[in-house]
């Protein structure tokens, strides 16, 4: 009895102790604790203004109560199902045609042997990361000039039509496309990190069983970034709603409404346009809330077929 009592204080202490040698580590993620809370939870209060008549005189808490009303108005907006379409399909293009991108440039880059190549390469592709979509955006619309586009101009050259922001049949292309070139170099760098990681002593034993480098990749290097390629999956599909508002709104055009709205560029116009501010929140809490939705049921998947999962 007595030392079923002691246990929990030295359970205590141990913890304690362990806090006390690690304490430099726990200062060290202090401040992204501190940003989470201030940029990520405390906002949340301000979730409320979706169930609520918001006026921006009478604030949050003086405004009068709505309830489901706004959310009721979203489900029965015609336009609300055309930006959700889109997103959904922006969405699962990016997930199916952009995401395997870093993993093969990550593939490749560990095939090259120089030292200075392979430092010259990862430079180059992942050095679009840092350029804001405002540059990347300008780049992007003087290639695709109807009049002196530079990828205009090869099309032209090789006897095919023009590809153009006004187009709807190009758009939604021209977002992954682009996309995947501003991101795939430093997406890549997080499968470098994962390919260090594996013994080197699986590449020899499998060079002993005869295995050319293809199948060393095969059975060695994708097995061993599995769960890395598992993980990167949940959340892009925890993103599955998300989209870089930042590159459609530097795109997209009137023109294209019909196939580049998406819930993000809705949501501005409703907020910051027409000030319906209780309107604006309640579609953002709607994509939050279907996004969760999707990483939970993503993750009890993975979990039975794979092994893995977040938690």
């Amino acid at each position: 009895m007595t030392d079923l009592r002691r246990r929990p204080h030295k359970a205590s202490s141990s913890k304690f102790k362990r806090l006390k040698q690690d304490k430099g580590l726990y200062l060290m993620l202090l401040p992204g604790l501190i940003v989470i809370i201030l940029f990520h939870y405390l906002p949340m209060y301000g979730a409320i203004i979706a169930f609520k008549d918001f006026n921006i005189i009478k604030g949050i808490m003086g405004s009068p109560w709505a309830g489901l009303k706004h959310f009721s108005n979203l489900l029965y907006a015609p336009e609300f199902y055309r930006v959700f379409r889109n997103t959904l399909l922006i969405s699962i293009y990016r997930l199916v045609f952009q995401f395997p991108i870093p993993i093969i440039l990550a593939l490749l880059i560990n095939e090259i042997r120089n030292v200075l190549f392979k430092r010259s390469i990862q430079t180059i592709t992942y050095l679009p990361h840092f350029l804001s979509w405002v540059i990347v955006g300008a780049l992007t619309i003087d290639l695709l000039s109807p009049s002196g586009g530079l990828i205009n101009k090869v099309l032209g050259s090789i006897g095919l039509g023009p590809v153009t922001l006004m187009d709807k049949k190009y758009f939604r292309t021209v977002l992954v496309a682009s996309q995947t070139w501003k991101e795939a170099g430093w997406s890549a760098i997080i499968y470098l990190a994962a390919i260090s990681s594996i013994d080197t002593e699986l590449y020899e034993a499998a060079v002993v069983d005869g295995a050319n480098r293809w199948k060393q990749t095969l059975h060695v290097t994708l097995p061993g970034i599995r769960s890395t390629i598992v993980f990167i999956i949940l959340l892009r599909i925890s993103a599955l709603m998300l989209t870089d508002v930042e590159q459609v709104l530097m795109l997209y055009n009137p023109l294209v409404y019909e196939v580049g709205d998406v819930i993000g560029t809705y949501v501005y116009r409703q907020g910051l346009g027409r000030m319906k501010y209780s309107y604006a929140t309640a579609v953002g809490l709607f994509q939050s809330v279907v996004g969760f939705a999707c990483l939970v049921v993503a993750n009890r998947l993975s979990r039975k077929y794979t092994d893995t999962s977040m938690w």
